[in-house]
């Protein structure tokens, strides 16, 4: 008998599971990334998430975002175009609070969005939960974990990998934290790269090998930075960088 109500509850929670929907996009330029993560999450009679859209690079993520109105975005830090932080300022007015008109999307409403990265770095993190993100997760989460992430973040709840949350915390909370630094917040993600690089003393071939772009990019990068900078060559910006720490 204690058996038979066992599997009882179990098939409850079960139809409860799959009565409850969210739809997602997936950001990520790793397409072989996203195929995994779909693979994952893409379950949609054992998950209740639905997959809408994807996206590999900052414009795509925000033509798929405004067109789907997705949920939950699940957001990489670092793509092409400028990063997740730029896909959150473009994003800005769909978020809650936003001033975006709903649309005859089905569910449209609010979107929210989940850092979903490699990287643990506490730029990164501070950056995109700054530009509005709701969470960060590493990409070690598993897949079960994921689809809790992402009912909590479409629910309005905050979800950090443990590891990572309470580094949070304490950046928000500390009397100390240093004040927005405007001139670092002009560059992109991807210049940010450039610049540390730069100022650790690699050449244009180290940088382009190591973040796998072409060397004319790599200049590219550092024109920008230098101009947004208002600095006159790399040994200027070295000494920016270290003054900021960020060598």
């Amino acid at each position: 008998m204690a058996a038979d109500q066992g599997t009882a509850d179990r098939e409850t929670a079960d139809q409860g599971a799959v009565g409850r929907r969210a739809r997602v996009v997936l950001v990520d330029d790793h397409r072989m990334f996203r195929t995994g993560v779909r693979a994952e999450i893409g379950r949609t009679e054992s998950t209740g998430v639905d997959v809408v859209g994807e996206a590999a690079d900052v414009e795509q993520a925000v033509a798929i975002v405004t067109a789907t109105r997705p949920d939950v975005v699940l957001l990489d830090v670092h793509l092409p175009g400028g990063g997740g932080v730029e896909v959150l300022r473009r994003c800005a007015s769909l978020m809650p609070g936003g001033t975006a008109p709903a649309t005859s999307t089905e569910g449209a409403g609010a979107v929210r969005f989940l850092a979903l990265s490699v990287s643990d770095a506490a730029e990164d993190v501070i950056g995109v939960i700054r530009g509005g993100a709701r969470g960060y997760v590493t990409k070690t989460i598993t897949g079960a974990d994921l689809v809790d992430a992402i009912f909590q973040v479409a629910d309005g709840d905050a979800v950090f990998s443990p590891r990572l949350a309470g580094f949070v915390l304490d950046a928000f909370a500390a009397t100390d934290t240093p004040p927005v630094d405007e001139d670092l917040d002009r560059l992109t993600q991807r210049e940010r790269e450039v610049l540390r690089l730069i100022a650790r003393g690699y050449a244009y071939k180290e940088i382009a090998k190591q973040l796998f772009i072409s060397v004319k990019t790599v200049e590219s990068h550092v024109s920008a930075v230098l101009r947004k900078l208002q600095l006159s060559n790399r040994h200027e910006l070295t000494r920016w960088a270290t003054a900021r720490r960020l060598v």
